[in-house]
């Protein structure tokens, strides 16, 4: 079994992980209003799956 010989430091363990938040996200256009959202989420007039299931504006 591998064994680290030395313990990895806080910063360069956030050195491996800082990439994460730099991918773009993925947007997909709504097929009900036309609006921009996050796939599986709700869009921000409160469609979903073209039905709409709230009447408040979400994520705006």
């Amino acid at each position: 079994m591998a064994v680290p010989k030395r313990k990895t430091s806080p910063s360069r363990r956030g050195m491996r992980r800082a990439h994460k938040g730099l991918s773009q996200v993925n947007a997909i256009e709504n097929s009900t209003t036309g609006e921009l959202h996050r796939p599986h989420h709700v869009s921000p007039d409160g469609y979903y799956r073209d039905r709409q299931v709230t009447d408040q504006r979400v994520n705006s």
